[in-house]
């Protein structure tokens, strides 16, 4: 008797230079395997796999891996597994334009519908499809689902959306979309349980990684954010200049003779950490400097992120908690007690002891505003969407 198989849900999150991956049970959406690939674009390599199915994935990765490639060696290993039978897939999809506010099953209008938005997303979008395509050509007839991280930020104030140009450009969609939505879709769900009243208050999320993004909740509602039109907008990131003014990107075009190409590479791919240091775009790389333009970027991004929590204070009209995730918020200490510094006159006050121990709650106990730390997951909200959108599974 042939022993029956385990229903998974695959969920893939393909960013600009890895791929994250989960297995999740279809039946209780526990996590059975989780994982990822790192350095796609320069030097590929298999971060590891933690979970009960983390053996499916011990054969080596090609070093000179692509993202197409990198896909391939995980769906490979997939299908050959034993005791697996993959019931549905998920995907992160960066952009949904004005259309999808909330998950949705995949077929060949979305498809076309996804591939109009690249240019709002060109160094994410078409990694996202690419993953959904690899997932089509190996599986045919798999339910996908495709979960947007605009999508969160469209319960945003209508002035909160819109720029102040040409009413004819907004309802063209030019508008702020915002990002990290799925990130701060699992903040919103697992910090009721950490904070309890106060998750439902006024509460800023910093998402600090290579990209990074503030988020203001109130209600569990995103009301504002940081991230724009693109995912260029609002904080220094790790390659990325966030927010700057207009005219100097027409000053470098019209003035400097620059092509839109090239401003595009400086403010994409040469600025933010790496741009102010001349060192690197990794804030572990930097806090292990002793160079002063090493200290100079991370003094920078601490700054911005204050500046821009104030404007996400005045959106609430206060502040009832404040969340650090991602890697940046998540591990750097260092990072966290600049912020808290810096935003000090909210009555934000961290506990040096739990600071430096990642613990849970940083704050002191007298804190007027706690503040979490809460790792992020982006793979968790997606499987329950395909739960959500795909009965059958």
């Amino acid at each position: 008797m042939t022993p029956s198989k385990d229903a998974v849900i695959l969920v893939l999150n393909a960013g600009s230079s890895s791929v994250k991956f989960a297995l999740f049970s279809a039946e209780t959406l526990q996590p059975l395997c989780r994982g990822g690939i790192e350095g796609i674009g320069s030097r590929a390599r298999f971060g590891g796999a933690s979970g009960a199915r983390a053996h499916l994935f011990e054969d080596g990765l090609p070093e000179d891996s692509d993202h197409a490639a990198a896909t391939h060696w995980l769906l490979d290993r997939i299908r050959r597994a034993d005791g697996l039978r993959l019931s549905a897939a998920g995907h992160r999809v960066v952009h949904g334009g004005p259309d999808f506010a909330a998950p949705v099953v995949i077929d060949a209008a979305v498809m076309t519908a996804l591939d109009a938005l690249i240019p709002l997303a060109p160094a994410h979008q078409p990694h996202n499809l690419a993953a959904i395509r690899a997932v089509s050509g190996a599986w045919p007839d798999l339910p996908q689902v495709a979960c947007f991280d605009t999508a969160f930020h469209r319960t945003m104030p209508r002035l909160a959306q819109i720029f102040a140009i040409p009413h004819e450009l907004t309802d063209q969609g030019l508008v702020r979309y915002g990002f990290h939505g799925l990130s701060y879709q699992h903040i919103t769900d697992v910090l009721p349980g950490i904070a309890g009243e106060r998750a439902r208050g006024r509460v800023i999320v910093a998402h600090l990684g290579h990209g990074a993004s503030l988020c203001a909740l109130h209600g569990g509602r995103s009301i504002a954010t940081t991230m724009g039109f693109t995912a260029l907008d609002g904080l220094m990131m790790g390659m990325r200049c966030g927010a700057i003014d207009a005219g100097l990107v027409l000053h470098l075009i019209e003035q400097r003779g620059m092509t839109p190409g090239q401003v595009s590479e400086i403010l994409n791919r040469r600025s933010g950490l790496l741009g102010v240091s001349g060192i690197s775009n990794d804030a572990r790389t930097l806090l292990a400097s002793d160079a002063p333009r090493a200290a100079e970027a991370l003094d920078l991004f601490a700054y911005r992120v204050v500046r821009e929590a104030g404007s996400m204070m005045a959106a609430l009209g206060g502040l009832d908690a404040f969340v650090f995730t991602a890697g940046i918020g998540e591990r750097s200490a260092r990072i966290r007690a600049s912020i808290a510094e810096g935003l000090a006159w909210t009555g934000l006050r961290l506990d040096a002891t739990r600071n430096a121990a990642n613990d849970t709650r940083i704050s002191t106990d007298d804190a007027t505003v706690p503040v979490y730390v809460v790792p992020a997951d982006e793979e968790l909200p997606i499987g329950r969407a395909v739960l959500s959108r795909v009965p059958a599974v």
